[in-house]
Order: structure tokens, then sequence, then C-alpha cells
């Protein structure tokens, strides 16, 4: 289970955080940047600078600061990730309070899932903030959820020999990952027991605003210990309450032109 380092460089960490800001949502201003990190505006705009002489940031005609050429979204148009983050995080900390644990909301980014919210739950023993983490979305129950919803043909690209030459060892097995897939499919939720951190469980639950293809998918993420069978009828129930809420506020937003 990956924890906050104790040797953790405030300065390093609030870049990191605008960067992943700025991949993930779109434009900041300076003053944005600040209220995001909670420190003053000559703060802010020194690690905005900082990102566009490293690339990761650049200005537009406005003065504000974008993505930069290291970053790159891939799957999501930033205005459409940057409105599902926006609805989604009210729900995710409904969610924490209802189930105790930590939450999160992913989108697939090719063969990988990328988390673009997370809300920490209070206890002292619990799963961190993962918000800008990525993951193979065949190990993580969000991405399991959004493979599942794929084409049969874009399926085989992704887990084509070819593509994993260079890494034959982290290659699933198709097959297997086909019919886990299929079971994920009929029961329509995911669980990942271990398989990107020991000592972590996490559920999954599909978004699926227009009713089609998975779009997104939030998650309960728990210590593997405070995990039992019998807490996943409840955890399952409220990671479908919460995707119904988001999905609901998502086809809202999306039908007033937001």
């Amino acid at each position: 289970m990956k924890n906050r380092p104790s040797y953790a460089i405030a300065s390093v960490d609030h870049a990191l955080q605008l960067a992943t800001a700025l991949q993930v949502e779109g434009s900041l201003s300076v003053s944005e940047a600040a209220e995001r990190l909670g420190v003053a505006r000559s703060t802010a705009h020194r690690l905005l600078a900082m990102l566009v002489y490293r690339d990761f940031a650049a200005q537009d005609g406005d003065r504000r600061y974008v993505a930069g050429p290291v970053l790159s979204l891939g799957a999501h148009s930033q205005s459409r990730t940057a409105l599902l983050r926006t609805l989604g995080l009210p729900h995710l900390e409904a969610l924490v309070e209802r189930v105790g644990e930590t939450a999160n909301l992913q989108i697939l980014a090719g063969d990988h899932v990328r988390f673009i919210g997370s809300v920490e739950c209070k206890q002292a023993l619990r799963v961190g903030d993962r918000e800008g983490m990525v993951f193979p979305a065949h190990l993580t129950s969000g991405g399991k959820l959004m493979l599942a919803d794929l084409p049969e043909e874009q399926l085989d690209a992704f887990y084509a020999e070819e593509k994993w030459a260079d890494r034959p060892g982290e290659r699933p097995d198709v097959a297997a990952l086909r019919r886990e897939l299929r079971t994920v499919r009929e029961r329509g939720f995911a669980i990942n027991a271990g398989r990107t951190e020991t000592g972590l469980t996490a559920i999954g639950r599909a978004l699926r605003p227009d009713g089609g293809r998975a779009e997104a998918a939030i998650s309960v993420s728990l210590p593997t210990v405070r995990f039992s069978e019998e807490k996943l009828p409840h955890l399952v129930a409220a990671l479908a309450l919460t995707a119904r809420d988001i999905e609901q506020d998502l086809v809202r937003a999306l039908a007033r032109g937001a």
C-alpha cells in the first residue's frame, strides 16, 4: 500500500499536483493554482514558471497555464474530464461518508487507468490519495470495468504480443483476462484484490451516463485487513448509488451545454 513519504517535499508535491490538474482538467490561472494548493500567488507563480521551463506547462494567449508538450491526456478531452471530476468529487465525498473508506474516480487512457479524482477517508489506516496515478487497466477494478465494455478488436490491439515484446512478463494471460471480463460484465462490478498493491482491496463500478459503454469508473479502496465478503453487498450498493448520482448530474450538465 502506498503511503505519503515521511520525507515528502512540499514544493515537489505542489508541482506534481499542478501538473496533474493541467493534464486532466485544463487551464489554470495563477490565482486558481494558488487557491487549489492553498499557497500564496507568488508561490504558485514560481511553481508554474518551473513547469513551463521543463515543458510540463505552457501559457496560452490569455496568460493562463495549460498542459505542455510533456503531458498528454490521451483518452478524454480536457473539458469532459474536468466536468466529470468537478461533478464527481462531491459524490465521492458522500461515498466516503457512507462507507468510511477512500473513494476514487478513474478514466481509461489507452491500456492504462488514470485516477482523476480521489477522496481519502479519515481512518488512521487508510488507502491514500490516488489522484494523478496511472496503473495498468487490467489490474484495477475500474480498469477491468472499462475494458469489459471495449470492442473485441480494441482489446486485441491492447494486448497483442508484439506490443508487449519488451515487457513479456507484464503481459496478462489474455484468455484468462477475457474470462474475467465476462464475469465483470455479468456482475456489474469488479474487484482488485492486491493486484496493484499488496494489502489493498478495491471494488469498482462503471459510469455510463448515456447508458452505453463505460465512460469512467468509481471505486472504493481499503486495506485488505478491513475487507470481508460480508461487506461486499454494502460496498457494491453504495457504489451503485454514487454511480447513478454522478451519471444523472453529468447528463443534466451536458444537456445544459456545460
